[in-house]
């Protein structure tokens, strides 16, 4: 396969560009929304049964930090500050809850009325954005860690941000 039009492609800076734009506002949201009103997120914590919940100053502090990494997160990736390291933050997160949302939706199906397949099934995932279909949100999610990726692997030297050079 010829990589050579995608690095013409990445050399442009226009998907690095849009891939920090996608990612950054998109983290930026999702963290203030948790910020804003870290319970919900907690509980979402708690459902996934992956965290110990004792003690409890584990997935309570879980709950108050990854929130505010994710805005730090999308501060960087927005002006360029460390964009390479936000980059491989926001791939980890992603990385790591987009197999819980799967995992979610799926031990969901067949418990309630209209819950017939992984896409009938509406839930909240603890993102902040509300019981949505479970399909859409992993469709989502892979989206954002491909572009996550790109952001972290690109070798253009357009668009890149940071202070100065």
């Amino acid at each position: 396969m010829d990589i050579e039009p995608l690095r013409k492609l990445d050399a442009t800076g226009v998907p690095l560009l849009l891939a920090r734009v996608i990612v950054g506002f998109t983290f930026l949201y999702y963290g203030a929304e948790k910020i804003g009103d870290p319970v919900p997120f907690l509980k979402s914590l708690k459902g996934y049964e992956v965290l110990p919940l004792h003690p409890s100053w584990i997935i309570n502090s879980l709950a108050v930090i990854l929130p505010w990494i994710e805005v730090i997160c999308a501060a960087a990736i927005l002006s360029g500050i460390q964009l390479r390291s936000a980059a491989l933050l926001t791939t980890a997160m992603l990385a790591i809850f987009t197999p819980m949302v799967l995992k979610l939706g799926l031990s969901l199906v067949g418990t309630e009325v209209g819950f017939d397949g992984l896409c009938d099934v509406v839930a909240d995932c603890g993102c902040g954005s509300g019981k949505i279909p479970i399909c859409p949100k992993l469709a989502t999610n892979c989206g954002l860690l491909l572009l996550s990726l790109w952001i972290l692997l690109s070798r253009s030297k357009k668009f890149r941000g940071g202070l100065g050079g």
